[in-house]
């Protein structure tokens, strides 16, 4: 049975000084809600300083050299870098951070990778912070910013260049394609644990029965 997402009507709210907070509290619900309907297993409210930005994340990506360095505009080093992440999530005060629990077999073990099964999931993570901050921004949160996991070429242009590395080109799916947690710097293993969810490290030399489920995370800045 396919699940129908109900299409939310944008009906634009005009942008104001300060938003009150009885409405921006109905509002982050609303998104926790939407982000259920929209595929994640779980989604909490968060306030910004739950949000982790450690450099290590980033050494990660350059040691070992990970394959998609250098090659996509929402990966090092073209992503934000911590220290301008850190001043961005400063002025913020909320989030909705996401938790998607994904079948074992789509991101473990050597087959997921020749099949390159991970992209479902990651697709679905990606399309499902881009709505949430899609919607925030036409309600008045017109700074509303998303994050997903994982790189975004992996998911939209596997097989070709990514223009928006090029100057004087753009993004080909700027409205969904998003920078990763940990492509900015954000711990976000660590982050799923203080929530609750269980998260573990898993790569294609795991077999899919060693863990329960892979986790996919998201994050959308709201105010």
């Amino acid at each position: 049975m396919i699940a129908v997402v109900k299409v939310r009507e944008t009906i634009p709210r005009k942008i104001v000084e300060k938003i009150p907070d009885d409405v921006l509290q109905a509002d982050l619900k609303e998104y926790r809600e939407r982000a259920l309907e929209l595929g994640a297993t779980d989604a909490k409210i968060i306030t910004t300083d739950m949000i982790l930005i450690d450099e290590r994340v980033l050494g990660k990506c350059i040691n070992p050299p990970c394959t998609n360095y250098g090659n996509n505009i929402n990966c090092p080093p073209y992503a934000m870098a911590p220290d301008l992440m850190r001043k961005i999530v400063n002025n913020f005060s909320y989030a909705i951070f996401t938790m998607m629990k994904v079948p074992s077999e789509q991101v473990a073990g050597a087959e997921a990778k020749e099949k390159k099964l991970n992209a479902i999931s990651q697709r679905k993570n990606h399309d499902m912070v881009s709505e949430i901050e899609s919607e925030a921004f036409f309600d008045g949160y017109h700074l509303a910013m998303a994050f997903a996991d994982g790189p975004c070429k992996n998911v939209f242009c596997a097989n070709t260049d990514c223009t928006a590395t090029v100057p004087g080109q753009g993004c080909r799916f700027a409205l969904r394609a998003r920078a990763s947690m940990e492509a900015v710097g954000m711990n976000s293993f660590k982050m799923a644990a203080m929530a609750g969810w269980d998260i573990y490290p898993i790569t294609s030399s795991i077999s899919p029965a060693a863990v329960p489920h892979a986790t996919k995370l998201g994050l959308v800045l709201i105010y």
